[in-house]
Parts: C-alpha cells; sequence; structure tokens
C-alpha cells in the first residue's frame, strides 16, 4: 500500500479488519473512485486534498442533483478513508475531519386515510367471499385479510406481524404481546375484527392446509423461515390496493403502519403512548408524526380558543 493507492488499502483493510461484505465493498469502491476521479480533475489525489478540496466535492454532487442522503454518505467514505490514512501514516493531517454532513430532510411518512383503510379493509374482506373462488384461492384471501386487520389493529413492523406465533391466534386478551428489535417486549393493542379475521383464517388452514397448520407459525409458508415473506405480504398488499384505486408508491405494509400511529395521533393519543405502541426505542423515532400534531394543534386553537376565529 502507497500514497498513490490509498483507496486500494482501505478497502482491504475493511475487507480483512471490519468484515465488510461484498456489496459494502462495492458502495465503498464506487464512491471513492468518484471522489478520486474528481481530485485528479483538480490535480490533486486523496494524499494532498484540502478540505475546501472536498468542500468543492460534496457541492459538486448537490449540482449533480445527489439526494442530502446520498452525499452524506459520500462523504461518510471519504471521512474514514481520510481517518484510515492518517492512521497508515499516509497523511499527517485529517482534511475531513472538520466537515459536517448535508443536513437530510426529515420525509413526513406517507399516509393513508381512514377512508382509504376502510376501502382497503373492506376489499380484502370481500375478497374471502368471492363466489366461485377455489379454497386456496379463499385461504389466500382470509390470510391477507387478516395481515391488513392486524397490521392496522396493532402497527406491528412488518416483521414482526410475519413472525407471529400461531399461539397469538388463541388469546383472548384485548392485545398482543410482541418481541421487537432489540428482543424488548412490548403490548399491542387487538381489535375483535383482527381477532376474528385471525380465527377464520386458522379454521380454514387447519381444513385446506393441515399439514401447514401444524407450524410453529400464524402465517406459515414455503419460505426458509417457515413463515409468509415481508415481500409476499408487500406484493398481495399492492394488488390489492390496485382493486380499490390505490397506486402502487402509496400502499406498503409500513404504510399501514403509519396510518395506525397517524389516525391514533388525530384522534387524540399521546405521542408517548405512540411512541410505546409502536416500539421506538427513543422519543425522536416517533417524532416524524409531528405534522400530525401541528394540524390538531391548530384546530384545537381554531376550534377551541375564544378569538380562534377572530380576524388577525
Amino acid at each position: 500500500m502507497t500514497r498513490a493507492d490509498p483507496v486500494g488499502g482501505f478497502l482491504d483493510m475493511m475487507a480483512a479488519e471490519r468484515g465488510a461484505a461484498g456489496n459494502t465493498l462495492d458502495a465503498y469502491r464506487r464512491d471513492l473512485a468518484d471522489y478520486a476521479a474528481d481530485l485528479k480533475r483538480l490535480g490533486r489525489t486523496p494524499a494532498d486534498a484540502a478540505t475546501d478540496d472536498i468542500r468543492a466535492y460534496l457541492a459538486s454532487l448537490a449540482a449533480r442533483g445527489f439526494e442530502p442522503s446520498s452525499a452524506a454518505r459520500r462523504l461518510s467514505a471519504i471521512r474514514q478513508l481520510h481517518r484510515f490514512m492518517v492512521t497508515e501514516g499516509l497523511r499527517g493531517d485529517d482534511p475531513a475531519a472538520i466537515l459536517e454532513g448535508p443536513r437530510r430532510r426529515a420525509a413526513a411518512p406517507k399516509i393513508l386515510s381512514v377512508a382509504d383503510v376502510d376501502r382497503l379493509i373492506g376489499a380484502a374482506r370481500a375478497a374471502t367471499t368471492r363466489e366461485g373462488a377455489t379454497d386456496f384461492q379463499r385461504l389466500r384471501a382470509l390470510r391477507l385479510h387478516a395481515l391488513v386487520e392486524l397490521i392496522y389493529a396493532t402497527g406491528l413492523r412488518v416483521s414482526e406481524l410475519v413472525g407471529l406465533p400461531k399461539t397469538a391466534a388463541r388469546t383472548r386478551e384485548p392485545f398482543l404481546t410482541v418481541r421487537g428489535k432489540g428482543g424488548r417486549e412490548r403490548i399491542a393493542p387487538l381489535t375483535e375484527a383482527a381477532r376474528a379475521a385471525m380465527a377464520d383464517y386458522r379454521a380454514a388452514l387447519k381444513t385446506v392446509a393441515p399439514g401447514q397448520a401444524e407450524s410453529r407459525w400464524l402465517f406459515p409458508a414455503e419460505a426458509e423461515s417457515g413463515h409468509l415473506t415481508r415481500q409476499a405480504f408487500a406484493r398481495d398488499l399492492k394488488t390489492l390496493a390496485a382493486s380499490v384505486g390505490i397506486g402502487a408508491a402509496g400502499i406498503s405494509p409500513h404504510v399501514l403502519r403509519h396510518a395506525f400511529a397517524s389516525h391514533l395521533l388525530q384522534n387524540g393519543a399521546d405521542l408517548r403512548v405512540v411512541q410505546e405502541l409502536l416500539g421506538h426505542a427513543d422519543i425522536s423515532t416517533t417524532q416524524i408524526y409531528t405534522h400530525v400534531l401541528d394540524e390538531r394543534m391548530r384546530a384545537m386553537v381554531r376550534d377551541l380558543h375564544p378569538l380562534g376565529d377572530a380576524e388577525a
């Protein structure tokens, strides 16, 4: 390794010492090759690049239409490269150390209205009694209905939903106990509609596919995990949404989790309660929903303040 090829040495270190995966190494290689090419245009290399050179490179990314998140990833790679060069004695200073990353826009989550969710659930329910459907088609429709009812009732992450044990269908409590990220347990609310949808699906499963019904999973499938995959649920959900006029870009299991949280907040739930229900370790994660709270607060001032309707 020399000053002439610090990127190669950095990638070797990432592979050998940090066990970086092939895709990760490819991403670093692409990002740093672009950085090195920009420096070469200026007659420089990573060995003699100045802080202003890196600033100019980041500005060029914005001009090329890079999203802040993509530019931040490039800067992260550049920082790691220069820290590596200092550690290895290839440079005596770190020109990237004082740079701040581009500010990322906190995108508001895609939200379905209550009416949209009603139409979606109604279509899922109607498909379970479609005339002329085979037993297996009806079983699949019952599964999708149960999935949609459950995710909107509980706000579960899709990985938590598809990985529920079959014992979840036998609970008589108005809630489920869920093990989420980091092994943390939390309580998730369970509606009667969701409970009934689970029961209908499990009854049909025992009749149509008794072998699968013996699985430990609530939603068994011929997959490596033994249960339905997130991707399979997402595909079925998009097909269902299309039948009620909701475009593929506007629907996903995660969008239904967002709907659960947003609709609770719109109806007066406390942000801390929603944080607990979603299983967020940090309240800042839940604060992507503050736009809902802002709308509610404006409505409260308008409706409850004695001068709320007064002309400004």
